[in-house]
């Protein structure tokens, strides 16, 4: 067999659905020969940052790995940008390019590059294959590889003529691989008689706990200590649901601000993430003085990582807190659990309180227009149907959305991580693919957007039902928040006009620019029209956008 088969051959072995891609020249092995191969479908983007963003998504939502092909150097360098987001999300993934014929390798080939090295910074492997005999192992490594805890992409160069090379070594599945570890008994012991001598504990928990099912067994440690469960500003997942009376929300961005959230907590368990993803320099650490920090992990790679701990442990994220929740119920005197019933009833009246301000707040802003963005989230979160998967890359918008909408846990919601725009409008094509049977709205900035526009003639070209939700303020909002910060830390006064922000003159026309690419869409500039208009674009069964006026800032 060639080279090529191999490759396609372990993409069926590995339970692969979808290749993502935009291709070329040197990816003529593998999309010239997808025909023989009924199982996998090729999506076509006409970006390749797209082709990245869709599969980190799919594999995100599906369980599954994502499979993208390439076009050499160029198309390598096009995605390098959604790759990152891709390794920060811990997304499952094998990233191919095609490349140039290994014989031409001394001449400077068109085209030709070292690609290994390109993409080494933002994979967790990166080889090429100098023969077909290579390949059968290189593709069962890839994809072990890039499911090994933390996960994350795997770059695989193909070489035209290796493609082609004649082989005796077929694919592999590389066999069923549990990888979750078990949990120390006594080291569950220990975070047990910790977490309860604690009078203020708090749990913070990453996007591996919606990845692992975690998330009612957070729960049950939870309401078992009276601690608040928080989530890092960017989070992919929504591990535990809205509603839970634990749940307080998203910690600051700077390590004196998570330390001053915490409040009076002398406790803080870290449970399935990197922690923290700062944006600006504070002196001191994440954590008040004297609080101690337990971590659970499901690899060794990131316990005590970046914090020193005062005991950790590594286990898989499920059964390690369900067993540490059942430890801790069993170990409880009576006035422990009075402590706790008392700190869960405080939480229940603070969550209640945020509401009743949202309220008030909701109202008083009913008749400003443009909509203010708490207004248009409040509209959309009452209008969406239950099942709705969001996709949210909503920006400044991003609180409000999560004050308005529900999310019931794994599943409902999803989002970008490593801070680099224009992951929504490409990963919704993921979302919809990982899920045929449930409608997907995809809520953007009118600025995100436009990193990845292409996204819509994807939708289009492949007739998936995504409902594009543009919230078009005509400015990089967020990068104006940011400046005043900026100003602010470094004492910098200025009255100065905020430089290169606003998206204006000519204003951005996301219905004309959707109608070119084949989707309909309409802009709306009141909360009855956005009403009417979802729920045409949600029953129309075809991609839809539709472009909301929102308020700028001030």
């Amino acid at each position: 067999m060639l080279g090529r088969d191999v490759v396609l051959d372990s993409l069926v072995a590995h339970g692969v659905e979808f290749v993502y891609g935009n291709p070329g020249t040197t990816e003529g092995p593998l999309t010239d020969n997808l025909s023989a191969y009924p199982t996998l479908s090729y999506i076509l983007s006409l970006h390749e940052g797209v082709s990245i963003g869709a599969a980190s998504y799919y594999a995100q939502a599906s369980g599954r790995t994502g499979f993208v092909n390439l076009h050499v150097a160029p198309g390598l360098g096009n995605a390098i940008g959604m790759l990152y987001g891709a390794l920060k999300a811990n997304s499952p993934m094998i990233v191919t390019a095609g490349q140039q014929d290994t014989r031409l390798r001394l001449r400077a080939p068109l085209l030709g590059h070292d690609l290994v090295a390109m993409a080494a910074p933002v994979v967790k492997w990166s080889v090429q294959a100098e023969r077909a005999d290579e390949c059968a192992d290189i593709m069962r490594r890839a994809f072990k590889i890039a499911n090994d805890p933390p996960a994350g992409p795997v770059f695989v160069a193909l070489p035209i003529n290796v493609m082609e090379q004649e082989t005796a070594n077929r694919a592999d599945s590389g066999g069923s691989h549990y990888r979750a570890p078990g949990a120390d008994p006594d080291a569950v012991q220990d975070l047990a008689k910790h977490l309860l001598s604690a009078g203020a504990p708090a749990i913070v928990i990453g996007d591996d706990v919606a990845r692992a099912g975690a998330g009612n067994a957070v729960a049950e440690l939870a309401e078992a200590l009276g601690a608040p469960i928080w989530l890092e500003v960017i989070h992919q997942h929504r591990a535990v649901p809205s509603d839970h009376p634990n749940l307080r929300g998203v910690l600051p961005i700077d390590a004196a601000s998570i330390a001053a959230a915490f409040g009076e907590t002398d406790l803080v368990l870290l449970i399935g993430g990197p922690f923290f993803e700062e944006i600006w320099f504070s002196e001191g650490t994440p954590f008040p003085p004297g609080a101690a920090v337990l971590q659970i992990e499901e690899s060794q790679e990131r316990l005590s990582r970046n914090y020193a701990l005062t005991a950790g442990l590594v286990g898989g994220l499920a059964p390690a807190v369900s067993l540490i929740a059942d430890a801790v119920q069993k170990k409880a005197s009576a006035s422990d659990r009075k402590s706790a019933e008392r700190r869960c009833q405080q939480l229940m009246s603070l969550k209640e309180e945020e509401s009743t301000s949202q309220r008030a707040r909701l109202e008083r802003q009913k008749d400003r227009r443009p909509m203010p963005m708490a207004l248009a989230m409040a509209v959309l979160a009452e209008a969406v149907p239950n099942d709705v998967v969001i996709v949210e890359e909503a920006i400044t918008a991003s609180p409000d959305l999560t004050r308005a909408f529900h999310f019931s846990g794994p599943g409902d919601y999803f989002c970008g991580r490593g801070g680099g725009i224009g992951q929504g409008l490409a990963g919704a094509l993921g979302v919809q693919l990982a899920n045929p049977d449930r409608p997907v709205v995809c809520i953007s900035g009118d600025g995100s957007a436009m990193y990845s526009i292409t996204a819509l003639w994807t939708a289009a070209h492949h007739n998936l039902p995504i409902v594009f939700i543009i919230l078009s303020n005509r400015e990089y909002r967020i990068l104006k928040h940011n400046v005043d910060i900026y100003r602010q830390r470094f004492g910098i006064e200025s009255n100065r006009a905020y430089a290169q922000l606003d998206l204006r003159e000519p204003e951005l026309g996301f219905v004309e620019m959707a109608a070119g690419m084949g989707v309909a869409g309409q802009r709306v500039t009141e909360p009855e029209e956005l009403v009417t208009a979802l729920g045409e674009a949600l029953a129309s069964g075809a991609p839809r956008l539709i472009d909301v006026a929102i308020e700028p800032k001030s």
